[in-house]
């Protein structure tokens, strides 16, 4: 089997030497920075084991990577996407499956516009590993497994072959959702990060710095779980309007063992993968500011929250929490990272 991984980016590190490391396979990465990489990645697990596995080709021409993939699979954060797309449409046979490691960014909206009909497409609720580069091209730490992953599957009537294939590469279970909307739509990182940066600097202006960097989980306030809380009642009333599985998505509360916002709070602090990340902040004279420019904004914000949104007045669903943080959220993107939309 051969894999293209397409992305250098936190996950396209991990996701690139894990499956080289374990899968009967020749892994290929596409970058755009190939002269940084060496062939032999070192991927340090949460067990304080290290996998090493060998890319059979680093190459920044989709030609040399894409053309002979059986799988080729994006860890792209969502304004890349269709740019990718359109990169390596023109060097997909017709049995290559697509593939996105996130697709709360919009990844199964573009495809359906760019792609051929007749290309399998599949794309992850949720990211299989919680990924941080160590050394750019030369190592990564996995710092956390999901047990299981769930995963939609169009354009194709392989569907539970394709499925059985994603397992064998990732080693857990992997479950075969019924609609591309319940990848396409999460209340992880969309709603997550958004309700978090939104209580640390809603009422934030020019002038204002910070002694030092906020931890973003370990003070994780009871006002953002709270607010979460309320995102997340207005997102599962547009999973009602949608053809989806009932549950196929789990509330907030129910995803992370919880019953209120305190509870959500003290559960947030508590989990282990999430210890040392910090807010997104930059050095300013003085201390420290909010960084706009930062995944968490220019990710979660224009290619998160707003595709929710969008979705939620396509049918109807009103939605003015989520409104709310959003019109703080895009203008700070807007104006500090405009590239980024």
């Amino acid at each position: 089997m051969r894999i293209c991984i397409c992305g250098g980016g936190n996950l396209g590190h991990v996701v690139a030497g894990f499956l080289a490391a374990h899968a009967d396979a020749e892994v290929s990465l596409l970058t755009r920075h190939p002269e940084r990489w060496q062939q032999q990645l070192s991927i340090s697990t949460p067990e304080g084991a290290t996998l090493q596995g060998r890319l059979s080709r680093i190459s920044s021409n989709p030609q040399e990577v894409v053309r002979q993939a059986d799988i080729v699979l994006l860890c792209l954060p969502g304004f890349s996407i269709r740019e990718e797309l359109q990169l390596i449409s023109p060097y997909l046979s017709p049995q290559t499956a697509v593939g996105s490691i996130v697709c709360s960014t919009g990844f199964f909206f573009e495809a359906f516009k760019i792609l051929p009909p007749q290309t399998p497409l599949f794309g992850f609720q949720r990211v299989p590993f919680i990924s941080r580069i160590n050394e750019y091209g030369r190592s990564a730490n996995l710092l956390g497994y999901k047990p299981s992953l769930h995963i939609a599957i169009e354009q194709t009537d392989r569907k539970e072959a394709l499925c059985a294939t994603m397992q064998q590469l990732f080693r857990v279970p992997v479950l075969l959702l019924k609609s591309y909307y319940e990848v396409s739509l999460t209340n992880s990182n969309p709603l997550l990060h958004p309700a978090r940066l939104y209580t640390l600097w809603s009422h934030w202006h020019e002038g204002i710095v910070y002694p030092e960097e906020s931890l973003f989980y370990e003070q994780w306030t009871d006002e953002a779980s709270a607010l979460l809380i309320q995102m997340d009642e207005e997102f599962q009333q547009l999973l009602c309007a949608l053809p989806v599985t009932k549950g196929s998505i789990p509330t907030i509360l129910d995803y992370y063992e919880s019953t209120d916002a305190p509870s959500l709070t003290r559960k947030l602090r508590s989990i282990q993968a999430f210890k040392g990340i910090k807010a997104p902040m930059k050095k300013a004279a003085g201390g420290y500011v909010p960084d706009f420019g930062s995944r968490y904004f220019t990710e979660d914000f224009p290619y998160g929250l707003q595709i929710i949104q969008h979705q939620a007045r396509e049918h109807h669903v009103a939605t003015p929490v989520i409104d709310r943080v959003l019109s703080w959220g895009l203008p700070q993107v807007a104006k500090f990272a405009p590239d980024a939309t």
